[in-house]
């Protein structure tokens, strides 16, 4: 695999956030993206060192481009990892969709999390989600923000297969669920398929969502808290 990082500049775990290749990029939420936080949970908490120039090193700084790129670059043509005619994305062997149907979807955790449970089975409900607000619960969970680490590489290019780790702290509330302070972990494997100029092509993910998902869900559920009816007994002294 190409070494990513010699192609724009970024911070030292990715590329394509700063230099003349990114002036005209139009960013998602107004600006390039600042991973310092999560660059030092991941220095912190990650459980491989791979060798510079090492095969994992090398997927592990292309899958957090292409990561970063899907979160925070608004257009397609500002994608420097993938090719945005060619690419498809699929999550647990649904059928593959384009840029264009995963953007449908409100992108993002929205097309990360997609479910067939029922709707009210769901906990975090892609179908009622924006880009923006799924970011935003998801960022204000993390606020250290969403760790990844690449665990084994079984392939290189054309067909890239590996197993990954991401982890984060829930130092904030998700969707009306109080935070713990726990870590929360999410395992699985992924296979990036790329062309000739290593451009992404293929993506498929395979993971539990439930693994993320019962983490976030653990706390206390302030929206169903309720305060004691006035008619009580017990309260009427106390009001």
């Amino acid at each position: 695999m190409a070494d990513s990082s010699n192609g724009g500049q970024g911070d030292k775990y990715r590329s394509h956030i700063h230099g003349d290749d990114e002036k005209n990029t139009e960013w998602r939420f107004g600006s390039p993206p600042n991973y310092d936080l999560v660059n030092k949970l991941f220095e912190e908490g990650r459980t491989k060192v791979w060798e510079p120039g090492s095969l994992e090193e090398k997927v592990q700084h292309i899958v957090k481009t292409w990561e970063m790129e899907m979160f925070h670059k608004r257009r397609f043509q500002d994608y420097k990892t993938v090719d945005p005619d060619n690419y498809t994305f699929s999550l647990n062997g649904r059928k593959p969709i384009t840029l264009e149907q995963k953007r449908k979807l409100g992108g993002g955790y929205n097309s990360l999390l997609q479910t067939s449970l029922p709707e009210g089975l769901r906990g975090y409900d892609p179908a009622k989600e924006t880009m923006e607000s799924s970011h935003t619960a998801f960022t204000t969970a993390f606020p250290r923000g969403f760790a990844l680490e690449i665990l084994h590489v079984y392939s290189g290019p054309p067909t890239i297969v590996y197993k990954f780790r991401h982890w984060g702290f829930m130092e904030g509330p998700f969707q009306g669920h109080a935070p713990t302070g726990e870590m929360v972990e999410l395992f699985g494997m992924a296979v990036f398929q790329v062309d000739e100029r290593m451009k992404v092509e293929k993506v498929e993910f395979f993971y539990d969502r439930g693994e993320l998902l019962s983490g976030l869900l653990k706390g206390v559920n302030m929206q169903k808290l309720e305060l004691p009816s006035s008619s009580c007994p017990f309260l009427k002294n106390t009001q």
